[in-house]
């Protein structure tokens, strides 16, 4: 959490590839398209509007590019998303910490980028509306870190007035289906450093199999489960100031890429809080 009146912001750089990828629950690549590669540019704030609740946004800038085949790569701003974050429960009992955190958001398109285009969209073009719990325990510089997300995706609007899913639908519009997914976190944490290793798994409710030999669709079934490392240092030199650092590889999925990922990030924290300056009263001038 961010102390009251403190924004904390910061750019962050992540780097996606894959070549092998699940079309179905077929695992096999695709010389027609080669490598896929993702360039995300971020910028991110977190503002304390009080000690136990925040305001968060993000805004990407992404790119896309295929190593083979005629596919053009796409590029330009993704999803304006907006969270709320509450630090509803902490607990000490005995030398352990319990917290429970409660955050709701939501995320919409900026930019009217091409959503038809999978794998090289830069997006899915969904308005959403999320909901997470997160609880966390600690114990000295121990912890563990468990969450759950649940999405709500509304409709697309396509360039074209039919398509086929399990079956033709002669319309431009296409029902999302909506998201589930956890993460559990465990790793050292201190003041300074926090090294932490990253389970994460995604399972969409509904959607349907890519077709053999077919493109992607927006509203495919896309599963995925990660494992990563992530860390972060705050600086002593200059305070306020963080460095991010980490990376993830999917173990396991379906109508995805297989995809290894790494990301670098800096963060600073700018105090905006009043500060009282004490000042003495000299009894010669005020008398003068």
């Amino acid at each position: 959490m961010m102390a009251k009146n403190n924004f904390c912001t910061g750019l962050m750089y992540t780097h996606s590839s894959w070549s092998d990828y699940w079309e179905g629950t077929w695992e096999r690549n695709n010389q027609n398209i080669g490598t896929v590669t993702t360039n995300m540019y971020a910028v991110m704030g977190n503002y304390g509007v009080t000690n136990s609740f925040d305001v968060i946004f993000g805004l990407p800038y992404v790119t896309t590019n295929a190593s083979a085949g005629t596919l053009i790569g796409q590029k330009g701003f993704q999803d304006l998303s907006l969270w709320l974050k509450w630090k509803s429960l902490v607990k000490k009992v005995n030398r352990a910490t319990y917290s429970a955190y409660l955050l709701g958001g939501g995320s919409v398109p900026v930019s009217n980028y091409v959503i038809d285009y999978q794998p090289l969209s830069i997006g899915l073009g969904s308005r959403t509306l999320s909901g997470r719990l997160i609880l966390d325990y600690q114990q000295g510089h121990y912890f563990m870190t468990g969450s759950g997300t649940y999405t709500y995706r509304g409709n697309v609007t396509i360039d074209r007035t039919s398509y086929y899913t399990t079956q033709l639908i002669l319309s431009n519009q296409v029902e999302m289906p909506d998201v589930a997914s956890y993460e559990l976190r465990t790793g050292y944490r201190s003041d300074w450093l926090i090294a932490e290793a990253i389970l994460t798994g995604m399972k969409t409710l509904g959607g349907f199999d890519i077709r053999r030999n077919d493109m992607p669709f927006p509203s495919n079934e896309m599963n995925n489960m990660t494992l990563g490392v992530n860390a972060k240092y705050t600086t002593p030199w200059v305070s306020g100031l963080s460095i991010t650092g980490g990376g993830n590889y999917v173990l396991a999925g379906r109508n995805v890429g297989q995809s290894t990922t790494f990301n670098i990030g800096v963060f600073y924290i700018i105090d905006f809080s009043k500060k009282v300056k004490a000042t003495t009263s000299n009894p010669e001038i005020d008398q003068k």
